[in-house]
């Protein structure tokens, strides 16, 4: 299956991948600011936006992302990517890293990091909401979740817009047969800039600090005002965020 994405803009190359509660939408800001000077790349991984998911067939987030650059004859890329997207892109970079230049990554969740209380409550009441039928309660819980104090009524709407979409098209599906590449940082020897909100779950803190101890050469960055999601949260400080990542 090739993923939906779209392309804009001239080289240098960057992608952006997406948050797991989110989709290619989430980067709309980023997209109209990097298409001034790159070839800006944004996908919507299986099961969100407009990319569909079939139940039964095996299939791996990372290598359709190296599906993608072949099909769009990318050698090399520099990534944006949050959370659940930052960890497919950990994946794809530990299979291939000669493909990417520079990784820009925002909360990753990571193997080897005891779960924290506060996700363990997460995970319990979102269960608990879509073993119940409610649907929009549980997009509401990670809606409010997942945006940090920052974030605005637009912020809001578009995540619950975008979680609801990831919802109605996996809850139709059901179990998934999903591949996870292995994430070796130590192969990662590429520039990488990791950022992580202080408002965000104690979890995340210990996936930043336990992935940062092991890469070869990150710019570890504590975001003080920001949650999960910093480019949702404050969109215009954001696209300075990314553009100077980058750079």
């Amino acid at each position: 299956m090739t993923l939906v994405r779209w392309v804009v803009g001239d080289e240098p190359e960057v992608l952006l991948v997406h948050a797991g509660v989110a989709d290619s939408r989430m980067w709309a800001e980023q997209v109209a600011d990097l298409s001034r000077d790159h070839r800006v790349i944004t996908v919507d991984l299986r099961g969100f936006g407009e990319t569909p998911v079939e139940a039964g067939v095996k299939y791996s987030d990372a290598q359709d992302l190296l599906d993608v650059l072949d099909e769009l004859q990318v050698e090399t890329t520099a990534v944006v990517a949050a959370s659940f997207g930052a960890n497919v892109v950990l994946q794809a970079a530990s299979h291939a890293p000669e493909r990417f230049t520079r990784l820009v990554l925002m909360s990753p969740p990571m193997d080897g990091v005891e779960r924290t209380d506060d996700l363990r409550a997460f995970g319990a009441e979102e269960d608990r909401l879509l073993e119940a039928g409610d649907v929009d309660g549980a997009t509401d819980l990670n809606v409010r979740t997942w945006l940090g104090p920052e974030a605005d009524d637009e912020a809001h709407e578009l995540l619950r817009i975008m979680q609801k979409r990831a919802f109605d098209v996996g809850l139709a599906v059901g179990d998934l047969d999903q591949e996870e590449y292995e994430v070796d940082p130590k192969v990662l020897t590429m520039p990488v800039k990791l950022f992580h909100g202080t408002h965000d779950l104690d979890y995340f803190h210990h996936c930043a600090t336990h992935l940062a101890a092991q890469l070869p050469q990150v710019d570890h960055v504590e975001l003080p005002w920001a949650g999960h999601l910093p480019t949702l949260e404050r969109r215009a400080e954001g696209i300075e965020l990314v553009r100077a990542a980058l750079s």
